[in-house]
């Protein structure tokens, strides 16, 4: 089984962002390109004993017609999902990308792409889906529960693509922070952009040890390559170190073992992923 990008949209202001960004890892990557819309047909209203209101003889009535509303905004939302495909990989042609694949499923997005991980490389998701108001400050829910399940790297994204000219690893020595520096290093996505190692804590032996191996790592590897020790608040200071440094695509471990790995576990997304206004790469 080959593995693929693949690209969850949904009609979304953030479907643009997400054919974009895709089409460029897809390229990188050599790796083909599936578009996935999921529909899902889970009712949106829970059913309601309207008897009382409306007379036992016309209940019957009355859900039969709700039902068949159901089925009428199910093909709706299928067809609209069609088109949504459709421009998508018109999109990701005129992007470069030879045969760019496109599936529709039925059922919840989360458990759809568990369903498929054994076939992503690599999945790109807009940072809010259609229902999320775009102005929220908060990631859509389905996203907090696609990062909680997936063990395949995701790429969010914003709503418009800009080629990455700058990458930051929040590091932290952990052991999957330390397989995200190798990842980097060996990685076709990032030939030729620079990276930044950014440790968030005292400046002790240790840190710095854990730094210059990750330094000597990428650089091996072909990378320019600069890093730093901060002390500070963990989510303010790799956002402070971002924007100083004018970082436009953020590499994080989703499961640390240090302060790190509060940032995206708990029951509330975290101030990193919700600020950001550029990708942000979460490793498993």
């Amino acid at each position: 089984m080959t593995e693929q990008v693949m690209a969850a949209i949904d009609g979304s202001k953030f479907s643009e962002g997400v054919c974009d960004y895709a089409a460029w890892a897809s390229l990188a990557l050599e790796a083909p390109l599936t578009f996935l819309h999921v529909v899902d047909n889970h009712p949106q209203v829970a059913e309601a004993d309207l008897s009382g209101n409306i007379g036992l003889g016309s209940r019957e009535h009355l859900l039969e017609e709700l039902s068949q509303l159901d089925e009428q905004r199910a093909k709706v939302a299928q067809e609209q999902g069609r088109l949504v495909l459709k421009a998508a990989r018109e999109r990701a042609i005129e992007d470069g990308v030879a045969e760019p694949a496109t599936r529709q499923r039925n059922g919840t997005l989360v458990e759809t792409l568990e369903e498929l991980q054994e076939e992503i490389r690599l999945l790109v998701v807009g940072k809010r889906g259609e229902t999320a108001h775009q102005d929220s400050g908060h990631l859509g829910s389905s996203l907090e529960r696609v990062v909680r399940t997936l063990h395949r790297p995701i790429l969010m994204v914003p709503d418009t693509f800009k080629v990455p000219e700058g990458v930051m690893l929040a590091f932290d020595g952990s052991k999957t922070t330390r397989k995200g520096v190798e990842m980097l290093a060996k990685s076709p996505l990032f030939a030729g952009i620079p990276v930044h190692v950014v440790i968030v804590g005292a400046e002790t032996g240790d840190n710095r040890s854990q730094l210059d191996w990750a330094l000597r790592t990428l650089r091996d590897a072909g990378h320019e390559a600069e890093g730093a020790i901060r002390a500070g608040e963990v989510e303010a200071t790799l956002r402070a170190y971002q924007e100083e440094k004018g970082i436009d695509l953020l590499v994080m471990g989703a499961y640390g073992h240090s302060r790190i790995r509060h940032l995206l576990v708990g029951s509330t997304t975290t101030e990193m992923l919700r600020r950001a206004r550029v990708p942000v790469l979460l490793l498993r």
